[in-house]
């Protein structure tokens, strides 16, 4: 098996390299990545300038770019085979509910989707244990459970794991996505120039964290798995965008 490994954390994440050593195991693996952190770059390409392809010390390649660019070179300009699988990860902190739309972690996972390719995003919930080993196991389960047993449709899977030793989780769940409250204000400041700056503030809290959530999992020590699709079309609102036409 053939996998291609990205993530938004950067090629020098901690996350990263555990889940290429763990994949190496059982796959042939190609890590592209982008050259530093591009966390909530969402599915970002680059279109201004040429991207860089660079080869580092351990054998990974890194690229002056998005997540979903290191991706898109990858499959389409720079493999000679396509992968079996994309598998992005391990980013250090949840992607859960309205996170995805922002996450390059799932974007990353989602270009490869969209290039035919079977994905996985796969997120260690941050706590200060850093238990990537754990959510490296979780995916090298996976990924040979598909090598036994492939989906019947193209597969896209956005992956969450409380950050706890492997014994200590209470399962898999497959879940929806939940929903946050509304994100916190900008925060306001100056820089050292005295000029009025902005940073982004924090994600809301959890709101929709029902059963079949992907929060609700979590809290309650499950391995979170939400398979994810592409189309964005409100098809309930068809009809009344039809007559509101009128």
């Amino acid at each position: 098996m053939r996998i291609l490994i990205s993530n938004d954390d950067g090629y020098f994440s901690p996350g990263l390299a555990c889940l290429a050593e763990t994949l190496s195991k059982i796959a042939q693996i190609t890590v592209v990545a982008p050259e530093r952190d591009r966390s909530g770059a969402s599915n970002s390409l680059t279109l201004d300038r040429p991207l860089n392809l660079k080869r580092a010390h351990n054998g990974f390649y890194y690229v002056n770019g998005t997540p979903t660019d290191c991706v898109h070179l990858a499959v389409t300009g720079m493999l000679d085979e396509l992968p079996d699988m994309v598998v992005s990860g391990i980013n250090h902190g949840a992607n859960m509910g309205d996170d995805t739309i922002y996450s390059g972690t799932v974007a990353a996972a989602t270009e490869g989707f969209l290039l035919g390719i079977p994905a996985i995003a796969v997120s260690l919930v941050r706590t200060e244990s850093g238990n990537f080993q754990t959510a490296a196991r979780i995916v090298l389960e996976m990924v040979q459970r598909y090598g036994e047993k492939t989906m019947e449709q193209p597969m896209l899977l956005n992956v969450n794991v409380p950050d706890l030793p492997y014994e200590a989780l209470n399962g898999i769940k497959v879940t929806r996505l939940g929903k946050r409250h509304k994100a916190e204000p900008v925060v306001k400041t100056k820089n050292p120039r005295g000029e009025t700056v902005y940073w982004v503030g924090a994600a809301g809290a959890a709101q929709d964290i029902a059963e079949d959530t992907d929060f609700y999992a979590v809290s309650h020590n499950q391995v979170s798995v939400t398979p994810l699709q592409i189309d964005l079309t409100h098809f309930n609102q068809m009809d009344a965008l039809r007559k509101w036409l009128i």
